[in-house]
């Protein structure tokens, strides 16, 4: 496999997973203590990737939950953050402007904080009321950032008596680790393909439902945008005929993920109208990945996940053909803005 160390990636993700336990029995403590809501706050796509779990607790339970983005809070307020409000900030780094910001925020309100860094001398997890710190990097902090907030949302629904596979919902994550890394080496001679026929177009339109939708944006924004400069359209496939539908014609690359959720009929709709319109159309279902042992209910709560860890591989192949290494940049971290 192209630029791939299995036992790192599985070595991440299962320090991402050792999490569960500490996690779990920090969120039910601040339950049990009266919490009133949760607020998922983070920068850019560290914050995005908070998105399917803010979504499973609020689908799931009618116990509040509030998905914002750091900086437009700090400057609106919310009336909403205070005392009794669990406040999750993920941070790869710790040392984001914004997070830190909404931290120190977040914190004068009255609220806790849980940080979720790779770094344990990082500003975000000094700071936090409550750190918890797993090594990652970009390549791999997709996979650990969604496990560690799947994580939290089940243990709130959990504390809810809403989750009753709980128990046996994260023993089978903790066996996901290995079963990503053999999904990876399935889908290698696919990556290349995927990346081989995209790797000379300047833009494309991305599109998913469900989990998966945040993993859509994630990719074109935060990988196809930031890290190889390739202009992209996110659409949720829910909105793709009001409006980017008028974007598609002959040569125009689209990108479709499916989920094995409730949303996948969103998803399908799109794919069965690209192809007469575009032949550029690239489909990643879920579907298709083995997963020995994990249950159809379990993977319903995974695709974005299956998804990340795919298109791993085919930025790990992009970068090769397009040569430019995805840790390229021209402005972020680069100057102050």
């Amino acid at each position: 496999m192209l630029n791939f160390d299995a036992e790192r990636f599985i070595r991440i993700q299962n320090g991402a997973l050792d999490l569960a336990g500490p996690l779990q029995e920090r969120v039910e403590a601040l339950m049990a203590e009266g919490a009133r809501n949760v607020f998922f706050l983070g920068a850019g796509g560290a914050g995005k990737l908070m998105e399917p779990a803010a979504q499973l607790i609020s689908r799931s339970s009618d116990f509040p939950v509030h998905l914002e983005n750091a900086a437009e809070l700090v400057a609106m307020g919310s009336s909403n953050l205070g005392p009794g409000s669990i406040v999750v900030i993920p941070s790869l780094s710790g040392t984001t402007r914004e997070a830190v910001a909404v931290l120190d925020y977040a914190q004068q309100r009255g609220a806790k904080v849980i940080g979720l860094t790779a770094h344990e001398d990082s500003p975000v997890a000094q700071k936090a009321d409550f750190a918890f710190t797993t090594f990652a990097q970009d390549d791999t902090s997709s996979e650990s950032f969604y496990l560690q907030s799947l994580v939290i949302a089940l243990s709130i629904l959990n504390r809810l008596g809403r989750c009753d596979a709980f128990e046996s919902t994260l023993a089978q994550l903790r066996t996901l680790p290995s079963l990503l890394a053999g999904v990876k080496e399935a889908f290698e001679e696919t990556a290349a393909k995927i990346a081989g026929d995209i790797q000379h177009d300047e833009y494309h339109i991305v599109t998913a439902a469900g989990p998966t939708w945040t993993e859509a944006w994630y990719y074109g924004t935060c990988i196809l945008e930031e890290m190889q400069w390739i202009r992209t359209r996110p659409v949720h496939s829910s909105d793709f005929f009001h409006g980017t539908l008028e974007l598609v014609e002959a040569g125009v690359s689209v990108l479709v993920f499916k989920g094995e959720d409730a949303s996948r009929p969103l998803v399908e709709r799109v794919e069965r109208w690209l192809p007469s319109v575009t032949e550029r159309m690239t489909v990643i279902d879920t579907a298709e990945f083995a997963l020995p042992g994990i249950s159809p209910e379990v993977r319903a709560l995974i695709p974005h996940v299956l998804v990340a860890t795919v298109l791993e591989r085919v930025s790990a192949h992009l970068e090769v053909l397009r040569d430019h290494p995805l840790t390229t940049r021209r402005y972020y971290r680069r100057i102050d803005y």
